[in-house]
């Protein structure tokens, strides 16, 4: 039986709340790290990391408070920028390609820190530096021509390059240059990224942006064919604590906390579906 975890995108305070979530989890007796795969788009690809390497979750949980950067050095600024970006992807005007290329240019073109230290800063939140041996996907979004990418340890692309690229927020960070080509956040695809869990047997999909489309979210799940399949998405606590900018890291800590309460308060869904 293939179990599969998707850890989708939502910033700072998606990385804080989704750790949260799986400590919680973990806590109450349903540990999700052993999962056969795991798949992470943004924020999901930083705790996708973390979970696939082995990373104690208490720890990872305790450093939600330790300081207030988010490593990224993107700050709280630039949410409108990031809102200009959506505002071309939720255009239901604009055929979806060509809205992934205007948003792919509107990247290269905001200015924002410099692509080295930016990188930098994403590889200092992470635990280790090379593929994980538990099979991890990393999505992300070619600039060009709004394609999707998909890194994993076969792809020969550093992980901490797949992590930086998936985490781009279109004029909030650069996009990331791999092989010669650009890459911006995952996330532009929308959804969750759950479709790439084909085949999977259970599936279980943590998302702390899903109440953006949720019904983009379910037929992801429901094209994988998954028997056994559950949605997580915050609460009204999760998501009072994450506030309205997700690139907050003083709602870091708050997040954290809330994601835990919930995930203990999950544990019975999940075992249903995700069996010891």
């Amino acid at each position: 039986m293939t179990k599969a975890l998707v850890l989708g995108g939502g910033g700072v305070t998606g990385i804080a709340w989704e750790l949260g979530v799986l400590c919680g989890l973990q806590r109450a007796g349903v540990p999700l790290g052993d999962a056969d795969l795991v798949i992470g788009t943004s924020a999901g690809s930083v705790v996708g990391t973390v979970l696939t390497a082995g990373i104690d979750l208490e720890i990872a949980v305790a450093m939600q408070t330790a300081s207030t950067s988010d490593g990224s050095g993107s700050g709280g600024g630039g949410a409108g920028r990031v809102l200009t970006a959506l505002a071309v992807l939720a255009d239901p005007s604009v055929p979806v390609m060509e809205a992934r290329m205007r948003v792919g240019a509107f990247a290269l073109s905001a200015p924002t820190r410099d692509e080295q230290s930016y990188v930098a800063g994403i590889a200092s939140l992470l635990p280790i530096r090379d593929w994980p041996a538990r099979e991890l996907r990393i999505t992300a979004m070619d600039t060009a021509d709004g394609r999707d990418v998909v890194f994993d340890a076969a792809s020969g692309v550093p992980l901490q390059l797949a992590v930086a690229a998936s985490c781009a927020v279109p004029g909030l960070m650069p996009p990331v240059t791999i092989d010669g080509r650009r890459y911006m956040d995952g996330g532009i695809r929308l959804g969750a990224g759950a479709d790439l869990a084909e085949g999977a047997d259970q599936l279980v999909v943590i998302a702390p942006m899903a109440a953006l489309d949720p019904a983009r979210i379910e037929a992801e799940m429901a094209s994988t064919g998954a028997g056994k399949t559950l949605l997580i998405a915050p609460d009204e606590a999760a998501m009072t604590a994450m506030g309205q900018n997700f690139m907050d890291p003083a709602r870091r800590a708050p997040t954290a906390q809330a994601g835990l309460v919930q995930g203990q308060a999950l544990a019975e869904a999940v075992r249903a579906v995700w069996p010891g």
